[in-house]
């Protein structure tokens, strides 16, 4: 018996998001997509272009310039068989529907014991360095994985980008899927053109290393990739560079065992230090790795003020130098 090689092609983060939607609305005629401008346009991004020819304005469907309406119409569609894909444009426009969110899409197992679920994806880009103004660059992740019921992904690459998403849509509870637009187009990498799933909650190690590891997410991974190799050239120093994937629930066993491993650990996100996901990773790390650290755990973020505008707005990112600096400082100890 002979077997025939998956056939892959290079794709950029915002093709492979595109391919899994094209797959599932192929296999599932349940997926559905609903947005403002996700069909003749095709998305602010393009994320949709071509869907509405291939599958119809039933299935692709233009919205109101509405999130409580596009989120609320999910919420009804999702417990009524269908499965919905609904754009926000960016992640700042999700405010107006965080209500039907938090009230209603999370709430609906528990409310009718287990009797509906809501299997529906909330696509949303987000992230600074685009220069895009006000809202359009937030990164307010945290206000979601404080939601029970709401699980948080986020991919730093194509590959992933099509599994997470392939995965998110098949999941029988609402997903939050953040996609950080510094990464839509800025290389290719291998992706398989069949369907495949990367499983939700479980962190991917990028770069394995033995003195400190570095967990991050997002356009955040190939940032600290880039600074930490530079950084590691003559030195006798490695960093292990894990890429959380899912920020709710967060993958404990894979960070655990990192943070064993090194005993040293820095955390990296560009939302504001104040609240953010980076306080949920270190209380894992302090719980459950709490005496094998040789030294505190560093974290490295954005400021607690709205992203700048854009003549200011890389002064906002956590740079290189900031990464590095917060990797020595572990060395110390």
């Amino acid at each position: 018996m002979t077997t025939v090689a998956a056939q892959v092609k290079k794709l950029t983060m915002i093709q492979a998001i595109t391919d899994a939607m094209k797959t599932m609305m192929k296999e599932d005629d349940s997926v559905l997509i609903l947005g403002e401008d996700v069909g003749i346009n095709g998305g602010v991004f393009r994320a949709t272009e071509g869907l509405i020819e291939e599958f119809g304005d039933e299935r692709v469907v233009d919205t109101p310039l509405a999130e409580s309406g596009i989120v609320g119409t999910s919420v009804g569609l999702a417990v009524n068989g269908f499965k919905p894909i609904c754009e926000m444009q960016f992640f700042g426009f999700i405010y107006p529907a965080f209500n039907q969110l938090i009230t209603h899409a999370t709430r609906m197992r528990q409310r009718s014991l287990g009797r509906y679920t809501v299997p529906m994806v909330i696509r949303a880009p987000y992230g600074a360095g685009v220069k895009a103004p006000e809202i359009h660059s937030d990164s307010v992740e945290a206000l979601f994985t404080h939601i029970p019921g709401l699980k948080v992904v986020t991919p730093s690459n194509p590959y992933d980008a099509k599994g997470l998403l392939i995965a998110s849509i098949e999941d029988p509870d609402p997903v939050l899927f953040i996609e950080p637009m510094r990464c839509y187009r800025t290389g290719r990498t291998q992706v398989p053109d069949e369907k495949y799933a990367v499983e939700l909650g479980k962190a991917a190690t990028v770069k394995e290393g033995t003195d400190v590891t570095i967990l991050t997410w997002g356009a955040m991974v190939q940032d600290t990739v880039k600074a930490v190799e530079k950084w590691e050239a003559g030195k006798d120093a490695s960093c292990e560079i894990i890429d959380l994937r899912t920020l709710y629930l967060l993958d404990k066993e894979t960070i655990r065992k990192s943070v064993e491993k090194t005993g040293r650990a820095v955390v990296v996100h560009e939302a504001p230090e104040t609240g953010g996901v980076s306080g949920d990773v270190i209380s894992l790390i302090n719980d459950a790795a709490f005496f094998y650290l040789k030294a505190p755990v560093q974290k490295v973020t954005g400021f607690d003020t709205p992203v700048p505008v854009y003549s200011l707005e890389l002064d906002y990112l956590p740079s290189a130098q900031k990464i590095i600096h917060a990797v020595e400082q572990t060395l110390q100890y």
